[in-house]
């Protein structure tokens, strides 16, 4: 995580709408405060693009709203953890 991104390095952006859901309710999450399609789906591009400027590597991203299947190995020190009690974010 320290550690920039190298030449050889490909970054893969996938379009993931549950990203941004709260679990203030319970634990179904809401998406109510998640952006429209169309805000979404531009500010989705500008990453890609902004992305492909910066990085020196190869830049590849998935179809926006589509039925994506992919293989991925997790390599690195971080894990995520969804704690129920804290449900603010």
């Amino acid at each position: 995580m320290n550690e920039p991104l190298g030449e050889e390095d490909g970054i893969l952006v996938i379009s993931q709408f549950t990203l941004f859901g709260t679990l203030r309710k319970g634990f179904r999450p809401s998406f109510n405060r998640a952006a429209e399609p169309g805000k979404a789906r531009s500010l989705y591009e500008q990453f890609v693009e902004g992305l492909k400027k910066e990085c020196k590597g190869p830049v590849s991203s998935g179809e926006f709203g589509g039925d994506m299947k992919i293989d991925a190995v997790d390599e690195g020190p971080v894990t995520i953890w969804l704690d129920s009690a804290q449900k603010d974010y």
